[in-house]
């Protein structure tokens, strides 16, 4: 494909509990550059100026022991963005994806791929971004935020047989890929589930519980691609399900009435815009028995592995993951 950028960094790995998943989609992104004959150069911020010239070594993700977030500064520091175009961020979670490493990015006037700072926070907070959603008629699922040092059981069941009752979702406020997030049907299992959900994030959402579909949504832009429908081996679309070929089944356009799927598109965008997203992101739903979409949460940063919904759901639009991958570098030097 003909371009005319000199050079990309893919940042990629970061010190996030979702460095893997960074790595898997840095690699599918990588290929693709190299198919495009981007020139690039992988930089992991969490290994800060230790950087090595062998790709291997950072898909092998042999560079472990020395993985920290205090490394990100001396990575922006260390004169490897000096001569890049544009910084492809690749990392997904905390540092790399809620906002943080974008700072550092605008401090350094280093152009980058995907939202900006404001937008990157407020997406990662699960309890803002449903604040905003409620403020611009989004609907969403009814929930309240724990404090992991502020944790009473019996408090939090009587809130929640009060407010929206069993089963609800207990997850960190804070993180992607599934990671601690739990199905409670009573308050027998409430105990394990802040637990979990406390080991991740010093808070905890807890929210209700909408029996129905798993939808998702691509956005490039201001356009929605069609809506996908996620059906899990597992009771719900958890880690395993996510990256294990085989766990989950997939269905693009999903199969449900024309105005359900508009009204889902028409919900992305409202969501994608109110928390002032740019460039591409994917919006996560709940579809309730009776055809209700209740919006979840916004990807600022969604994966682009081999299994990921938003090539998913771009490639059924017509658009190929090279040229995906990309549309979102040209879209963010114009957004920049």
């Amino acid at each position: 494909m003909d371009n005319k950028i000199k050079k990309i960094a893919l940042v990629m790995g970061g010190a996030s509990p979702e460095r893997e998943v960074s790595i898997l989609s840095a690699r599918s992104v990588y290929e693709s550059l190299i198919n495009m004959n981007y020139d690039i150069r992988l930089i992991d911020p969490a290994l800060g100026s230790d950087q090595s010239d062998n790709p291997d070594d950072y898909f092998s993700n042999n560079n472990n022991k020395h993985v920290s977030k205090d490394n990100y500064v001396a990575s922006i520091q260390s004169g490897l963005f000096a001569d890049v175009e544009i910084a492809f961020n690749a990392l997904h979670g905390k540092w790399g994806e809620d906002g943080t490493i974008q700072s550092l990015f605008e401090l350094s006037s280093i152009p980058y791929t995907g939202s900006g700072v404001l937008a990157s926070s407020i997406s990662m907070n699960k309890a803002f971004s449903k604040v905003m959603f409620k403020h611009y008629d989004v609907p969403t699922p009814e929930w309240f935020v724990v404090d992991k040092e502020n944790i009473n059981l019996n408090d939090i069941d009587q809130f929640i047989t009060k407010t929206f009752d069993y089963p609800c979702v207990v997850k960190p406020n804070d993180q992607g890929s599934a990671f601690g997030l739990s199905i409670c049907y009573g308050v027998d299992e409430l105990n394990e589930a802040l637990n979990t959900a406390s080991s991740y994030s010093s808070t905890i959402i807890v929210e209700d519980y909408i029996s129905g579909h798993e939808i998702t949504v691509g956005v490039f832009g201001h356009h929605c691609y069609p809506v996908l429908e996620i059906k899990p081996k597992h009771e719900f679309y958890d880690y395993t399900c996510k990256y294990t070929h085989g766990m989950s089944e997939y269905e693009v356009p999903a199969n449900f009435p024309e105005k359900v799927l508009k009204l889902i598109q028409e919900q992305a965008l409202k969501a994608f815009s109110a928390v002032g997203c740019k460039v591409y992101g994917r919006i996560d739903f709940r579809l309730s028995e009776n055809m209700q979409p209740y919006c979840l949460e916004i990807n600022t940063l969604p994966g682009l592995t081999s299994t990921s919904l938003l090539p998913k759901t771009a490639l059924a639009d017509g658009i190929s993951f090279d040229e995906l991958i990309h549309q979102i570098i040209i879209k963010s030097l114009k957004n920049k």
